[in-house]
């Protein structure tokens, strides 16, 4: 079926499915890239393209064989620099709704573990506060904590926010059934409606939000109480037997 056709070329709806399909990789590629380096690396690769393209506009040979023997190692060297957002990309193609019965058991052992390290630490009034990382990535945060590439377990968690520990200010990252990092630094919201929030940690949950689709879990050490963030939005005091049920909703959307 032809759309449409300019002199020789022909646009057909094959062609069109085409093109949709690869603008819509290129758009997952520049979300799982929102906030984290890669995009200051994409910044640098189109500027090298860009004195490529003039080397050979102008015939600049010494530029010339430079390029010419860096594409050779090139494709290797971009698989080496992004690796951190392709094993995000694939880890969202594992977590599409066909795919998502076969793993299905593995996300429900890692919010059990979640949330009985939540409970645990609202009994014990011991503050906490978990961000589990969405579909975009959050190097950015991990990298202003201590990283801990740790199997994630309740013990695990209640360890590191025990009281005057070294890692037990500031908030876990998780990804998968892995903690990334401990202690990390968080940015806080600047919305009036939470201004009067009493807590420094309720209001890096509510920031750490606002700008990605993580969800973060508090335990705050002042009413033992347990909240969820998501989308800059605030959802206090959940119930523990509902906690699960509530992070999953969450994380659904």
């Amino acid at each position: 079926m032809v759309l449409f056709r300019i002199g020789f070329l022909q646009f057909g709806l094959v062609d069109l499915i085409d093109v949709l399909v690869v603008a819509f990789i290129f758009y997952r590629l520049l979300v799982l890239m929102k906030g984290t380096r890669s995009a200051q690396i994409v910044a640098g690769l189109v500027l090298v393209g860009i004195v490529s393209f003039l080397a050979y506009w102008f015939q600049l040979e010494g530029l010339k064989w430079l390029f010419t023997n860096l594409a050779t190692v090139g494709f290797i060297v971009l698989v080496v620099v992004f690796q951190p957002e392709l094993r995000g990309a694939l880890a969202q193609i594992g977590h599409s709704r066909m795919l998502r019965p076969l793993f299905g058991a593995r996300q429900q052992a890692t919010l059990d573990e979640m949330v009985r390290a939540a409970i645990r630490l609202a009994e014990l009034g011991w503050g906490g506060l978990m961000v589990i990382q969405g579909s975009i990535g959050l190097r950015n945060i991990a990298a202003t904590g201590k990283e801990l590439n740790a199997r994630l377990s309740s013990e695990t968690l209640v360890t590191i926010f025990t009281p005057h520990s070294p890692l037990h200010d500031g908030a876990v990252l998780v990804e998968e059934d892995v903690i990334l990092a401990a202690a990390c630094t968080l940015p806080l919201t600047f919305n009036e409606e939470y201004a009067d929030l009493y807590g420094m940690r309720h209001k890096a949950a509510i920031g750490i939000t606002e700008d990605s689709d993580a969800v973060a879990v508090v335990v705050s050490e002042e009413t033992h109480g347990i909240s969820l963030t998501h989308r800059g939005r605030l959802y206090r005091n959940i119930e523990p037997t509902h906690l699960k049920e509530n992070i999953e909703t969450l994380l659904s959307r």
